[in-house]
This record gives C-alpha cells, structure tokens and sequence, in this order.
C-alpha cells in the first residue's frame, strides 16, 4: 500500500529568519507547516553571514515595506531576544560624516529617521568623541535604538519553536519544481512530493530559480554580492566602543563598510559589495562558470556594470588589497593601520536586479494566483531582512489568510 504524501495547510520553501519567522506565524494560528531547506542546517546563508545588527530602520525611504517592517522588527527583535534568553545588546550607533557633500545626505537621513518615528540625535565633532573618541568625522548622527544580536541564534530558536508548535523541518532537502493545482500545490523534492494548501517561497539567492520552477516569471535575477569582512587586532578593537558607519551612498542598496564590535565582543569592518562568482560565492575561489554567465550576460547586469563600473573595480580593488581596505576605513578610524586586519568571514547578498539595471531597494513579494494553490515569492530580503523577519512574517501570513496576528512580546 502506498503511502500518503505528507500535506500540510503552509510550506515554507527556505530555512533562514525570513521563512522561519513566517513559518512560526502560521504555528501560531494552529495550522499545519513544514520548513523544506536545501542545506544541512538552517541559516546557512544571508542569515548566518551577517553583521548581525539590530537596524533601527534609519535608512529606509518612509512609507515603503522597509521602514515599516525594519522600524516593527526592531523592538521585536529585541523583545523576542529577552524572552528567549538570546545575545542581543542595545548600543546605539554613529552615522559619520567625513566630507562636505555627505553633509546633505545625512540632513535626509534625519528627515527620513523623523518620518519612520526613529529617534536620532545630531551631533557635531565634540559630539562624536563623546560616543567614540577615535572617530574623525565633521557630524553625525546618534541612533539609539540600533543593536547587536545573533541572527542565527534566533533563527535555530524560531526553528524550535515551530517543531514546539506541531510543524516540521526538512533538511537536506531542496525543492525542484512547484506545480500548482485546483486546491492545492505539489512541492516536488529530491527525496519526495509534499502538499502545501499554500506555499511560501524565502529562497533567498534561489529564490528566482525557485519562481521559474514555479512557472513564473520573477521579473529580476537575484545578483549575488559578496561582502567580505575584515577583522581588527586587539589593538585597533580598542579604538571602537560600539557601531561606526559611514553615511551611505543612495546609488546603491549597500550601507558601505563600517566597523561593529559584535556580540562576542570581537570587532570585525565590513561588508564590501563584490560581484560573486557563484550564488555561494563565499570567496574568489568560489567559482560556478554556468552560474556566472548567467549573472554577467543578464540584460540588468550589464546595464548595472556599465553605469557603476567604477565602484564595481574599487570594490575589487578594496578586496584583494588590505592597504586599499584600510585607506576606507581610515576616513572614519585614522588610527587603524592596514596589519591591523585580518580576513573575517563573508557572506553573499542576493540582490534582486530588474532587466533595465534597477537595483530593487525594497522588500519585493510577488503573489502567484490566491487561496488554495497559492504562491507567494519573496524575490528581494536582504538587509534589514533580519531584523524584519518577525513583522515579515505575520505580513506573509496575512497576505495569505487575511489574518492579522499581534506581535510577540513588545508593549
């Protein structure tokens, strides 16, 4: 006799914060879920590779999906750490100004901070030695609320709870095709069929790849970034109290190296933003040639690579030189000197890109169809998809059952 094909109301295709936070909503509501993640353990990727800051939602242009969710997901991140017992600090963090033509765009980040209901204090240069006396810059901005934790911590307790809840987790086991029916959606793997009633897909670099084996058309190719970390000797960890950023350029969707003294009490600069040469390109030898055509030869690449061409070969330049590296970090901590730094890890963003060269800025969800035999796709998550995981998560559900969950543990 055959066995019946495991069905379950949700299926959550990936294993990081994004699809754990989503499937632990839906255990909230007593429905049934299973996690399908390709990897060996959760959070193997975006989420585990990270700064592994709690942003406060500073950044992000007011009334789009990131500053609601990033301003929520902030408090909850924090709250969601106490209940929990995980490592989580509240430290506060410089946005520093080194030059003129920067001054302008930070007055926009306090205009931005002001309309998502972030609280940021401007400081001036006897200001900043207050907050981080071996810092050199002509302004910034105090943003108290931002914080340190560790993401995969919090991803392997939402995974607990989600099993504490009645659902389950499938490791090892990456999805193949997604085919839709009446009622329901076929979840083909490499070790057997499941059902979901509906399907969300948090595939992060895949999760194109996922959409087109779903029979849609994602509109973008998810582009993958390496950002490579560098590590500080004792010496120059003690020019750093907390968290040192650059003001961001709005060319692009990365907030530019900066130095964070983590949750272990190590202080590491970083990311830089260089172009992958594989969706897990975790370093330059990280190399899948079919994978990297297809990323150079994709209409919105090429048009990206010929408007941004310069940042593109510094960012290279920065990676495989530490005296190019540390000239970017002496704009803002002159004391550091280039054998102060150590290679510290990488992660890769996926980065979701149109075919006409937008960079995706937002969080980017695309429905396929509605009720029973939907998709959603979460085609764009990167940062602050972490610290928005819990909020993105009860949105996800309502998108899909139109019920509205409280969130956990903020007053």
């Amino acid at each position: 006799m055959t066995a019946a094909t495991p069905a379950f109301d949700v299926i959550v295709v990936g294993g990081g914060i994004v699809g754990l936070a989503t499937a632990h909503a839906v255990a909230r509501t007593g429905r049934s879920v299973a996690v399908v993640e390709r990897e060996p353990r959760l959070a193997q990727h975006q989420t585990g590779n990270n700064s592994n800051v709690i942003h406060s939602g500073l950044y992000y242009a007011p009334g789009g999906l990131k500053a609601r969710l990033a301003v929520a997901g902030c408090a909850e991140t924090v709250a969601f750490c106490r209940t929990h017992d995980l490592p989580h600090e509240v430290t506060g963090k410089l946005v520093v100004a080194t030059e003129p033509e920067e001054l302008p765009r930070m007055a926009e980040l306090v205009r931005r901070g002001g309309a998502n209901g972030v609280e940021v204090h401007e400081l001036d240069q006897a200001g900043i030695r207050v907050h981080e006396p071996h810092v050199r810059g002509i302004g910034a901005l105090f943003v108290p609320s931002t914080g340190i934790t560790d993401y995969r911590a919090i991803a392997e307790k939402l995974g607990e709870l989600v099993a504490k809840e009645g659902g389950e987790i499938h490791l090892c086991r990456a999805v193949q095709q997604l085919a839709r029916r009446a009622g329901d959606v076929v979840v083909r793997t490499a070790t057997g069929d499941l059902l979901g009633r509906q399907v969300v897909v948090c595939a992060g670099l895949r999760s194109d790849e996922v959409a087109r084996a779903a029979g849609v058309d994602p509109g973008v190719r998810i582009i993958p970034f390496r950002g490579e970390y560098s590590g500080f000797s004792d010496r120059a960890a003690a020019l750093v109290k907390g968290l040192i950023y650059p003001v961001p350029d709005p060319a692009f969707p990365f907030l530019g190296v900066h130095a964070t003294r983590g949750i272990d009490g190590h202080v590491h600069a970083g990311p830089n933003a260089v172009l992958a040469m594989a969706r897990e390109g975790y370093s330059w030898g990280a190399v899948k040639p079919k994978e990297f055509l297809q990323t150079i030869t994709y209409p919105g690449m090429l048009r990206v690579a010929k408007q941004h061409w310069r940042y593109g070969f510094g960012e290279m330049h920065r990676s495989l030189s530490r005296d190019a590296m540390v000239k970017q970090i002496q704009r803002m901590l002159p004391d550091v000197r280039a054998e102060d730094l150590s290679r510290a890890g990488a992660g890769v963003r996926a980065q979701a890109v149109k075919a006409d060269g937008t960079l995706v800025d937002d969080f980017l969800f695309v429905d396929q169809g509605s009720g029973p035999g939907a998709i959603l796709h979460v085609l764009n998550a990167p940062s602050p998809a972490a610290t928005a995981a819990l909020p993105i998560g009860r949105e996800i559900l309502e998108r899909l059952t139109g019920e509205r969950l409280a969130p956990l543990g903020v007053t």
